[in-house]
């Protein structure tokens, strides 16, 4: 990757891979500092890679500086949490995307990843598992159980709009 090609990288992506990031850890700063270090990261590495994997290879190595950090800074498993909250519905409540907000930062780290980048971000299966080093029936059945625990956060669409 040439430095031009890792400028237009910057340029291209880094929205995106905030955007990603913020969702998952709902923190400003340390989400910027992930953002950076997978950028320094990938200009570490960018004679080894080619331009056109420059968007997967950020997306992974912002992934896993996540999940770096998620580990250092939290010992509690959110599958607990996750639990607890399954009955809940909001059934008088209007503000959809507040909901859905709320119903995702509920889902286990690992179901918020692989749904954030599939239907937020709009990638494949096959790169969802790359990114996620999980095999694609691993993914598609995180995904399945954080759209059955949405469907159930949020209850019927009807009463929600």
């Amino acid at each position: 990757m040439t430095i031009s090609e890792y400028n237009s990288c910057v340029d291209d992506f880094s929205d995106g891979v905030y955007r990603f990031i913020l969702k998952n850890l709902r923190d400003t700063e340390v989400s910027h500092d992930v953002v950076q270090d997978s950028f320094m990261k990938l200009w570490i590495k960018r004679k080894d890679v080619e331009s056109k994997k420059g968007k997967s290879y950020l997306y992974t190595t912002a992934y896993h500086t996540m999940i770096d950090y998620i580990r250092k800074n939290s010992r509690n498993s959110s599958i607990e949490n996750t639990e607890n909250v399954q009955g809940e519905t909001f059934n008088s409540y209007s503000d959809l995307k507040e909901i859905l907000n709320l119903a995702i930062e509920k889902l286990p780290e690992i179901q918020r990843s692989v749904i954030m980048l599939r239907d937020y971000e709009g990638y494949s299966y096959e790169e969802i598992g790359e990114i996620t080093n999980l095999n694609e029936s691993q993914v598609k059945v995180y995904i399945y159980r954080a759209r059955l625990f949405l469907k159930k956060f949020i209850g019927s669409p009807e009463m929600v709009i």
